[in-house]
């Protein structure tokens, strides 16, 4: 028995993974909700609330008490805890914590009598710590975009400024708040603070995490001088190493033999819920994409090499088995796919029966369905807007039509707007709420004419994070890993005589697209 642990600290709630590396098997999870089980700090959903609806911070005292309770639940549930051999994580990506000079001595003699938030607390520099859903940095991202250059920034970190991204909101933090940036002496993400406190000392932040920080040069991974200053005076040193994922970043703190852990056992480095989401689904090599079918859709995998989107719309992270990974964010998935089916009056079963007898191709007739504002392509004013015959663009064409046409024309915008990645991809990973419909997956294989495979993984962060553990203490081929804990459910292979029709329907998406512009 060969056990290693898991952590994703998520936006809405702490998960943790164990797994035995031997029989290839889960062996035990829990996990805290926030809103629910730690409603003393006002996060409902994780999140603390504003004034500014644009504001999205949290609390990340919160985040240290929901570690002290997760370990409490595994240790209640004689969970052999005394049995793990390394320990790694995944936090939500761009989330950053603020520390003064306190911190590492206070990580470094933490006092087992007593629960970590009440002991980190006075290291705080901040009070509450912006999250990946905060959009309140934009004058901030022009500020950087101007002094880099919008084109340069992007070829070097791999993203446009971003709201989100940690550096924008760094630079507000220092434009608002100059005195408590000057007593802030370490800048972590939440990745790197968790791991930090696991390990008693404060802790590097991995490529893979630090790539969603506008500030990283993904040439020389290091941290780039000159935009590291256009976003706040001397921010680099105030910023950990960045590092490979493969790292440890040191041995398991003292505190937390209580919980009947081994104190000395490695700690490695945390990264990113979306790098450790990539190994959690299989799909860490080059030639596979996964795609989660969600409230939005998500496509993201594994690079080559490192390249970026032309157009600005698809991001550039760490891969954490070496490398890079892709991310693209669709926000019209299930969103588009629900109200297409309200308005044509059907059920899920309907929506199905039409996929399953419509014809590919569906005649011409295409969509964009942007029924809120769409991030792939930037489209800020919401409407959906048709293509095809005359009895389509007027909204008279039947139900099946319509159905299909969503569908259709959301898979031929993953492809179009996947291209600058450069990979032909053989296989596609899905997962999420639609990929149990067998007409959305076998239309999407055949637009990208590439196998589905569809996943059953819970958690896939945590248990990716746990995965990495393993790997970094066992070696092996991560091909093998995979097989163990994400292994295929069920496999749907393209059918080529659909190849010829989805090539000619891609351009004209294109062209329809542009038009639209």
């Amino acid at each position: 028995m060969r056990l290693f642990l898991g952590l994703d600290s998520s936006t809405q709630g702490l998960k943790a993974q164990v797994i035995d590396l031997d029989s290839g098997s889960i062996t035990a999870s829990a996990g805290v909700n926030f809103s629910t089980e730690l409603s003393k700090y006002g996060c409902q959903n994780g999140v603390l609330p504003d004034k500014d609806p644009l504001v999205k911070h949290s609390n990340p005292l919160m985040w240290l008490e929901a570690l002290d309770l997760v370990f409490s639940k595994l240790k209640a549930a004689n969970i052999p805890l005394d049995k793990i051999l390394a320990i790694s994580g995944s936090g939500q990506q761009h989330g950053s914590v603020y520390l003064n000079d306190k911190f590492e001595e206070v990580i470094s003699g933490l006092d087992a009598s007593k629960p970590l938030a009440e002991q980190i607390r006075p290291a705080l520099s901040r009070k509450s710590s912006p999250i990946w859903m905060d959009s309140s940095t934009s004058a901030e991202c022009e500020e950087i975009a101007k002094a880099v250059g919008k084109k340069k920034l992007q070829e070097i970190t791999g993203s446009p400024a971003i709201e989100r991204f940690t550096g924008p909101q760094i630079r507000k933090f220092w434009k608002t708040e100059p005195g408590n940036y000057e007593k802030t002496d370490r800048i972590h993400l939440v990745s790197s603070f968790m791991a930090s406190v696991l390990a008693g000392t404060s802790a590097p932040i991995d490529y893979g995490d630090g790539a969603g920080m506008n500030l990283l040069n993904l040439k020389t991974l290091v941290w780039d001088f000159k935009i590291c200053e256009a976003t706040a005076p001397g921010l680099v040193k105030k910023l950990p190493m960045a590092v490979p994922s493969a790292t440890s970043v040191g041995k398991l703190s003292q505190y937390f033999k209580k919980y009947g852990l081994k104190p000395g056992i490695p700690v490695i480095a945390w990264s990113g819920d979306n790098p450790c989401s990539l190994i959690g689904v299989g799909a860490g090599e080059p030639g596979t994409a996964v795609i989660s079918l969600g409230t939005s859709d998500t496509f993201f995998a594994a690079m080559s090499s490192s390249r970026t989107d032309p157009q600005g719309y698809g991001h550039v992270f760490g891969n954490p088995t070496g490398g890079f990974m892709s991310l693209i964010c669709f926000k019209n998935g299930s969103l588009a796919r629900e109200k297409v089916k309200d308005e044509c009056g059907a059920d899920w079963d309907a929506f199905e029966k039409a996929l399953s007898e419509g014809k590919p191709g569906n005649d011409g007739n295409m969509m964009l369905p942007y029924f809120v504002p769409e991030t792939t392509p930037l489209v800020l004013k919401a409407g959906a807007r048709y293509s095809g015959t005359r009895e389509f663009c007027k909204g008279k064409a039947s139900a099946p039509v319509k159905i299909r046409a969503v569908v259709e024309s959301q898979m031929l915008g993953m492809k179009l707007h996947s291209k600058w990645i450069g990979e032909d991809f053989k296989c596609i990973r899905v997962t999420g709420g639609a990929s149990k419909s067998p007409g959305i997956c076998r239309i999407l294989a055949d637009v990208f004419q590439a196998r589905v495979e569809k996943i059953s993984v819970a958690d896939s962060a945590a248990l990716g994070a746990a995965v990495r553990a393993a790997h970094f203490m066992c070696f092996g081929k991560m091909g093998g890993y995979y097989a163990k804990f994400a292994a295929a459910v069920e496999t749907i292979e393209p059918d080529p005589a659909t190849a010829e029709t989805y090539a000619g329907m891609l351009d004209r998406f294109a062209e329809f697209e542009k038009e639209k512009e």
